[in-house]
């Protein structure tokens, strides 16, 4: 886990320019919701002055008094309106509470944001008869509604930041998790496939190396190249398997399935290991049903996995033991099971024996393997959808054993 922190840190930085992101986004929108309420709340004042002057009587006043253009049958509770009539003689008629209009404004049209004792309000003005009207009304309706928007948007905004950043973080880990963890599993494959390596090569180049230090004679140099034969093979088991392994994590898709008889195909695959078994004088059973025990998968890789599981058994089984390999069905599962009769595995190995170099110490004691056969068989089982049970045999020794769902014939 030495790689943590550089995870944690980049999904921080990830999640930190995410939540920039989301809080630009958020401010234009919050500009432009309050540019857009400013907007239409403006224009439907400015339509209620425009209309207040539909309401004044065309012929001019009749009394001494200011135009009255009369509550805004549309609002009956809207804001009041700021009613000036400026005469023709200069003269200008208010209510008692209406401020006093600027001369600078007497002459105002069109509706225009003006500010009269303290109070911005939208104004405009209109010639009605031989007097000039000008109507107001206070935009404190606009300025309320920022006002609450603003209060609103700036309560979400941290909730809505922290809510971003924590679930970016949280993304960011779960999806750099696998990432950093497929770096970790290379780095180890690579390092462990270095060491491996090394050992035969080491082999290999001490028997060069004295063989061609001084002469020796024939038995010497019969010894010494069966050594290095029996190295080479064992590298070239091990570039095997590795290629094999890293074809398989590059390739984006199994090989397809199609119906297979199980049985079949390890009656075939027991029978390439006849040899082996009777050269280490090993019993090697066979228990087939009479009937097809069919299952959806890839038969290349169903035949490399019992190849697998029985050049385990036999490595493991002693000289003269047994090596027990059975297809059964249960209900609608079809299962393969070997059985040796080695030392059997360790409790605190089961957990282990999957992963890739591992090797118990039986296995490092001399069987020669490189810890690679059982993670090819792990690879296929979990890439066909099978199902492990890894105990221990009725002689004492390994029990492997696969099940996946039968296919039916029809």
């Amino acid at each position: 886990m030495a790689h943590v922190p550089g995870v944690r840190r980049q999904s921080i930085r990830v999640a930190l320019a995410a939540t920039g992101v989301v809080a630009v986004v958020y401010l234009v929108i919050g500009v432009s919701v309050v540019a857009y309420v400013t907007r239409e709340l403006t224009i439907q004042i400015d339509n209620r002055l425009t209309a207040s002057f539909d309401r004044l009587p065309p012929e001019g006043r009749q009394t001494g008094s200011p135009y009255d253009p009369g509550q805004d049958p549309g609002r009956p509770f809207g804001a009041p309106l700021l009613v000036w009539t400026i005469e023709s003689s200069g003269g200008i008629l208010v209510a008692a509470s209406t401020p006093d209009l600027p001369a600078e404004l007497h002459n105002v049209s069109d509706p225009m944001t003006a500010t009269i004792a303290g109070t911005e309000v939208r104004i405009a003005g209109m010639q009605v008869g031989d007097d000039r009207v000008v109507v107001a009304q206070a935009t404190d309706v606009v300025t309320d509604a920022q006002r609450t928007i603003l209060i609103g948007w700036l309560l979400i905004a941290p909730i809505l930041l922290a809510s971003v950043f924590l679930g970016a973080v949280a993304i960011g880990r779960r999806v750099a998790s696998p990432i950093e963890a497929a770096r970790r599993r290379q780095l180890e494959f690579t390092a462990d496939a270095s060491h491996e390596l090394r050992t035969p090569l080491s082999v290999i180049e001490a028997h060069t190396s004295l063989a061609l230090a001084q002469p020796r004679d024939e038995a010497w140099y019969r010894s010494a190249f069966g050594r290095v034969d029996r190295e080479s093979k064992r590298m070239r088991r091990l570039l095997d398997d590795m290629l094999w392994l890293a074809r398989f994590d590059a390739s984006e898709a199994t090989p397809d399935d199609e119906p297979v008889d199980l049985g079949v195909l390890v009656a075939q695959a027991a029978d390439r290991f006849g040899v082996v078994a009777e050269a280490r004088h090993l019993a090697l059973a066979v228990h087939v049903p009479a009937t097809a025990t069919v299952i959806a998968a890839s038969p290349e890789l169903i035949d490399r996995l019992v190849g697998v599981l029985l050049d385990n058994a036999c490595k493991y089984a002693p000289e003269g033991g047994s090596v027990d390999v059975s297809v059964t069905t249960e209900g609608h599962r079809a299962g393969l099971t070997v059985d040796d009769s080695g030392p059997g595995i360790a409790p605190e190995d089961r957990d282990l024996i999957f992963d890739r170099f591992h090797r118990s110490v039986t296995t490092a004691a001399g069987t020669g393997g490189a810890g690679l056969g059982l993670a090819i068989g792990d690879a296929i089982v979990r890439a066909t959808g099978g199902r492990w049970a890894v105990g221990s045999s009725p002689s004492g020794g390994a029990r492997f054993a696969v099940s996946w769902s039968r296919t039916s014939l029809d």
